[in-house]
């Protein structure tokens, strides 16, 4: 497999370029991805808050990686619905309503986030090079 940055800079490459994105699901059997996404969710302080499965941070593993992956590669990898709670708002006494997810919900969601923003951000970006949108 190769890295997570060899994958993200290919696929940031393609889109400033304007080449079409195939095969991308296949990149969500890359466990370095999964590691990336991790490295950027563990410090964020929702990330000890448990979702609908109770799963926190805590229980982050190479192996709930790998069964991931496997799910993925064997499309049976389902998304949880979220917790619903309701939090107060800053001013006066209403509540505002926060979903929670699961764990493996975030770190899937951070994964499919990365390499959407790869290919995505070039093409939108207005110091890509072109000020014109891609049609």
């Amino acid at each position: 497999m190769q890295s997570a940055e060899t994958v993200l800079d290919v696929l940031r490459e393609r889109g400033r370029r304007g080449l079409p994105c195939n095969d991308l699901f296949r990149q969500l059997f890359n466990p370095s991805l999964y590691l990336m996404a991790y490295g950027r969710l563990y410090s964020n302080h929702g990330a000890m808050t448990p979702g609908v499965d109770g799963e926190t941070v805590d229980s982050m593993s190479l192996s709930k990686i790998d069964r991931v992956i496997d799910a993925m590669r064997h499309e049976r990898y389902r998304f949880l619905p979220a917790r619903r709670v309701y939090i107060p708002k800053k001013k006066g006494t209403k509540k505002r309503p926060l979903g929670l997810p699961s764990w493996t919900d975030k770190l899937v969601g951070e994964v499919v986030r990365l390499l959407l923003e790869a290919y995505y951000e070039p093409r939108f970006s207005a110091t890509a090079g072109s000020t014109r949108w891609p049609v």
